[in-house]
């Protein structure tokens, strides 16, 4: 085992130093697009402060650079092939070139002088340049499912797209010595799909670094003149996706505003649905009680959740839900769908108050009842503060990453996953028992 493991302290919160860590991730800050690229970047800062020598291989929109940011040092490739956007036609070959630059950069760093202890893969779409990495340097791998494809899709995987990322995700969750899931509910999808056994799924959630979630009193007061100066304020900032269930929020608001004089519902943020969506609160004759602001800047979006009476999660499918953490950091309560991680985060109803999923005459039902009752919301808000300090923050969870890493190393039997191939993708199961309660 590496030098910091054999020195390892007791406290369970404490850090391992002196491991060679590197990960492998799609995106990295400042390229970030969701959720992935946020985690895997204060992750790697985490494990860098405590003394970890930590290498992250990510994509470069320019040209091919090395760099050191926050004692982590960053090697970007750019995807090899011609530039283009990506969308659900051209996204299969988009990966691939993109893993072929990826799995290029890895055998080069093999060559080098440094040689990482464990190697750390984000996601399906690395799954390749992860197996790559285990061939070249012969070490074992672990591999964060972030979401599935099937989890998305409630429960199945309706084309030939979605069906090629779950058989990926199957492959990859089979390749790693130990998986890490964000939640409970991850973990027993993770098992569930991929038939893997509990024991190699390690459950850590995503963190959040509460010194980047804060805004002055004069953000906050042009953000509620702006949306809401005179009523209660409800927002939801997100990817305006079906699994959001930013659908589930229009259809409750009309209830919600015939017993709530005044009430304004923002929705901020863009995706595949926006149009759609917009539609839906046409049909339903919100007026000026529903708002579509689209993309914000990242200070704005802060103001806007911060001034807010109630952020809502309404979603359908979430294994984690980072944005409540981040409401909960603003200081602003928050109602979230009683689903996969957000569940867990409400803790039976200390730190959120909760609706079944998807049905708007019980979100209207909770939101009405979060704005009459801000003793109860605000005993709430403390809460989260207490669990953001106790449970999300990111030193506690780089401490447990590293000791997964280390199960991962103690348990490993040298075994390397071959190339894939299409006999080593396979169906695997789909969601047909019901998750925990």
């Amino acid at each position: 085992m590496p030098g910091g493991w054999q020195t390892r302290q007791a406290a369970p919160s404490a850090i391992v130093a002196d491991v060679r860590i590197l990960h492998i991730a799609w995106e990295y800050p400042p390229l970030v697009f969701g959720g992935l690229g946020r985690h895997v970047g204060a992750l790697a800062r985490a494990q860098a402060r405590a003394g970890n020598d930590v290498v992250v291989i990510t994509r470069a929109e320019g040209p091919a650079s090395l760099s050191t940011t926050d004692g982590v040092r960053i090697i970007r490739v750019p995807r090899d092939g011609p530039a283009e956007e990506v969308n659900t036609e051209n996204l299969l070959p988009w990966v691939d070139s993109l893993e072929d630059a990826m799995s290029n950069a890895v055998t080069s760093l093999a060559q080098s002088d440094w040689r990482p202890d464990v190697v750390h893969g984000h996601d399906w779409m690395v799954a390749r340049t992860l197996s790559q990495a285990q061939r070249d340097f012969r070490i074992p791998v672990v591999a964060t499912v972030p979401a599935t494809e099937a989890g998305r899709h409630q429960g199945w995987v309706p084309n030939d797209l979605s069906k090629t990322i779950h058989r990926t995700e199957w492959w990859l969750a089979h390749q790693a010595t130990r998986v890490i899931a964000c939640s409970s509910h991850m973990r027993w999808e993770v098992c569930t799909l991929f038939e893997i056994p509990e024991r190699v799924v390690s459950v850590i959630p995503n963190g959040i670094d509460l010194a980047d979630w804060t805004t002055t009193p004069a953000e906050r007061h042009r953000a509620r003149q702006q949306f809401a100066s005179d009523g209660p304020l409800v927002v939801f900032a997100g990817r305006l996706e079906w699994e959001k269930g930013v659908h589930t929020l229009l259809e409750a608001t009309p209830a919600v505003a015939a017993l709530t004089p005044g009430v304004r519902v923002v929705i901020a943020g863009r995706g595949g649905k926006a149009d759609e969506l917009e539609r839906l609160a046409d049909r339903l004759e919100l007026g000026s009680t529903a708002t579509f602001t689209g993309w914000l800047p990242e200070n704005d979006l802060h103001a806007l959740v911060a001034a807010a009476d109630i952020a809502v999660v309404p979603s359908l499918y979430e294994p984690f839900g980072l944005v409540a953490l981040e409401a909960a950091a603003l200081g602003t309560p928050v109602v979230v769908a009683r689903t996969g991680g957000l569940a867990e985060i409400a803790a039976g109803g200390r730190v959120a108050a909760t609706f079944t999923a998807g049905d708007p005459v019980a979100l209207a039902q909770t939101l009405r009842a979060a704005i009459a009752d801000p003793v109860r919301t605000r005993r709430m808000v403390e809460q989260g503060a207490l669990e953001l300090e106790r449970t999300y923050n990111w030193d506690h969870i780089a401490a447990m990453t590293v000791r997964t890493y280390e199960s991962a190393v103690s348990s490993w039997d040298g075994s390397v996953v071959p190339p894939r191939t299409d006999e080593s993708l396979r169906d695997g199961n789909l969601l047909t028992a019901a998750p925990p309660s």
